[in-house]
């Protein structure tokens, strides 16, 4: 009799939570996310630079930089004319126009046929010359009537 109340007093609930299949769990989530993410980055075909987006309002002209399909940059500023620009040119000349007009918009426009490489080099260059945001020119779609 006494043999029996000694087991009972050994055998005790525990009140804890096994966690071992939740690691399982976690880890076949991981290796399934681990195998499908780089299936998700598929390039997609897209068409620049048409967009239907609004038009920027300032009471002055915003400065342009315009990317031809060789590459080559032109500056122009407002109540100025267009003008051919190399690259230290450019950021020493808007650098010293948003010097004195702080507000004053920055607008890259490029040629369809210009390397993206391109368009991104004048981003990186306004950046340095202190532009705080730069916007891309586009031109409407066509409509069909």
């Amino acid at each position: 009799m006494q043999s029996s109340y000694k087991n009972r007093k050994r055998r005790k609930l525990k009140a804890e939570i096994n966690v071992v299949p939740y690691i399982d769990v976690m880890l076949v989530l991981l290796i399934i996310f681990m195998v499908t993410a780089p299936l998700l980055n598929l390039g997609v075909d897209i068409e620049l630079p048409k967009s239907n987006a609004r038009s920027i309002q300032n009471d002055k002209g915003p400065i342009v930089v315009t990317v031809d399909k060789d590459g080559a940059y032109f500056l122009t500023i407002p109540e100025a004319k267009k003008e051919p620009i190399d690259a230290d040119g450019l950021v020493k000349k808007v650098s010293a126009y948003l010097h004195q007009n702080d507000k004053t918009a920055v607008l890259i426009g490029g040629d369809e046929r210009v390397e993206y490489g391109k368009i991104y080099q004048v981003m990186a260059l306004l950046q340095q010359a202190g532009a705080p945001k730069v916007g891309l020119m586009s031109k409407p779609p066509e409509t069909t009537r």
